[in-house]
């Protein structure tokens, strides 16, 4: 058996891993064993809080409706409701928008809600 010399391919992963923890505390970009664990721990946490983050949108985009849809005199679940009802098909992303930037739009939503 022929002997393989591997540093070249090793220094290489690991000036990626260190360049991947580059603005890490301490140890943490420094020295490779530590910088990988953290390299790792940092791409679970990215994996999952990209799932985390549409969850807190989506109650971000209820509560403005439910607050927008309550100053014009209706409940969050009673105005979803009636907009099924009335076959108008917005999600909510773009309803919280509406609630926010043009309220006048909003009320006159619900009013054709509240008609169907």
């Amino acid at each position: 058996m022929s002997r393989v010399k591997g540093g070249v391919v090793t220094r290489r992963r690991h000036k990626k891993i260190l360049k991947m923890t580059k603005g890490q505390w301490g140890t943490k970009h420094r020295l490779f064993r530590r910088a990988n664990e953290a390299m790792m721990k940092s791409q679970w946490y990215a994996y999952r809080d990209r799932r985390v983050r549409r969850r807190e949108l989506r109650r971000l985009w209820i509560a403005r409706i439910n607050a927008a849809a309550r100053i014009n005199g209706m409940s969050y679940s009673r105005l979803m409701h009636a907009l099924k009802q009335a076959n108008i098909e917005l999600d909510r992303k773009v309803l919280a928008d509406i609630a926010v930037r043009d309220g006048a739009t909003f009320a006159s939503l619900v009013v054709l809600a509240q008609q169907a």
